[in-house]
Order: structure tokens, then sequence, then C-alpha cells
């Protein structure tokens, strides 16, 4: 259960599922602190009164998790005096190349998109994973498209590092769901191609998160000896801890 000390969904009118994480339980006693991190959408839409409310936020850096040719055809956040961009692609799969086959549950289909990016986006992954460990950078925002899978798996190995549940994870996660309403009304409009057809790409079921991390530790055996094989020292790690988590 997280302690809410802030509003953990903000509200602009062009940016559709930018949350905080923090106020999460989690290492010795401590809870994730509010305001160091964000997770979102997509920020190339941002301007007016919504770049104004995102700069008072204060953020230093953002995350872009999105490839190259994504970025090109929709843009990026508006660069602004003293906000650090880092375009950290995570490899992937495409998507659309990988048969959604009514024999595999769909939280299963959606686990092992999230496992492949684990494997094809370690690079990715660990730049991101750095990034979000020094506490220079806070506060910082991850994104990608919509802010569910590739932001949702950054996030996730974040909270687990940092001690949170995986029920709680999980729970951060599926609150994309609400979100994906008015992203895909807005896509409908401008950019149909992006939604119909890929639906299924939108839901946001718990489980999927739960069969991830629980593939994932199988595989590596836990959280954290994944994430140092993929190049994140003990000293990074201390960092994350450090400057995420409340004071004991």
């Amino acid at each position: 259960m997280a302690v809410d000390n802030h509003p953990r969904s903000l509200t602009f009118s062009t940016s559709y599922n930018f949350r905080d994480v923090g106020g999460y339980p989690g290492l010795d006693g401590r809870t994730v602190s509010w305001r160091r991190l964000f997770r979102a959408d997509s920020l190339h839409r941002l301007k007016g009164t919504d770049l104004e409310t995102f700069q008072a936020l204060g953020v230093r850096t953002v995350i872009d998790l999105r490839r190259p040719f994504e970025v090109e055809q929709h843009g990026r956040v508006p660069h602004s005096e003293g906000l650090d961009y880092r375009n950290l692609v995570l490899e992937h799969v495409d998507w659309e190349s990988v048969e959604h086959s009514g024999d595999i549950p769909h939280e299963r289909w959606l686990a092992d998109r999230y496992l492949n990016f684990a494997e094809d986006g370690q690079a990715g992954l660990a730049a991101a994973l750095g990034v979000i460990a020094d506490p220079a950078a806070a506060p910082v925002v991850v994104h990608c498209m919509a802010g569910k899978d590739r932001t949702g798996v950054v996030c996730a190995l974040t909270l687990s590092l940092l001690g949170v549940s995986d029920t709680d994870i999980a729970q951060d996660y599926a609150l994309t769901e609400a979100a994906m309403e008015s992203l895909t009304a807005y896509l409908l409009r401008t950019k149909p191609e992006l939604v119909h057809d890929k639906y299924h790409m939108f839901d946001c079921p718990q489980d999927a998160m739960l069969l991830f991390l629980r593939d994932l530790r199988e595989r590596h055996g836990s959280v954290e000896k994944y994430v140092r094989d993929i190049g994140l020292s003990t000293a990074q790690l201390a960092s994350m801890r450090e400057h995420l988590l409340t004071p004991a």
C-alpha cells in the first residue's frame, strides 16, 4: 500500500499517462521518495500551460526509451534550459512481427515481450537505470510512447531494486489502464494506424508484470543479479537506494 503524500497522477491536457512512482514501501521500512522519479507517455506534445506545469516540477533529466525513427516521426520533449534529454533506446523485437495467438494467454504474451526487453534491450536498460541511480540527474522522467511497456519495465526494475513488493509494482503498472482510454482516443483522432488492430498492445493486466518479474528471477537468480549482470555497479545500486528512498 502506497503512502499518498502527493497526487500520483499529474494532469496534463496533452500527456495522458504522467505519474509519480513515489510513496511505495521499500527496503528497511523506508519509502520511495516523491517527486524524484516520474513515468510518462511521450512528452513531445507538451506546450503552453502544460509545458509550464512540467517545468514547474523541476525535472532535470528526461529519459526517452523510443527508437530513433519514433523520435523522428513524433518529436521529443521541447528543449528547455537546464533540461538534459537522453534518448536511451531500449532495443526489442518489433511487436507487430510477433503473433498474438488466442492459444496464448494475453498476460503471457505481454510478459514474453518484457522478457525480450530484458534480453535485447540490456544496453538501454543499464543506461537508463544508471541515470536513475544518479542523484544529480533527479528529478527524472522516463517515458516511451504510451508509458506502459518499455517505461513499465524500467520502473518495475527500479522499484524492485528499491525493495518494493511485486504486488505494488504490478498495481503501479496497471494504473496505466485508466490512461489508455484518453490516449487511444487521441491516437484514433490523429494517428489511427497506431491503434487499429493493435488494441491488445494497450492492455495492462497485473499478471503480465508479475509473470515477467517471476521469470526474470528464474533466469537470473534475482532482479539485483540481473542488473549487475547487465552492468550496474554496487556503487550505483547504493546511490539509487540512497537518493530514491526516504531516510531511515
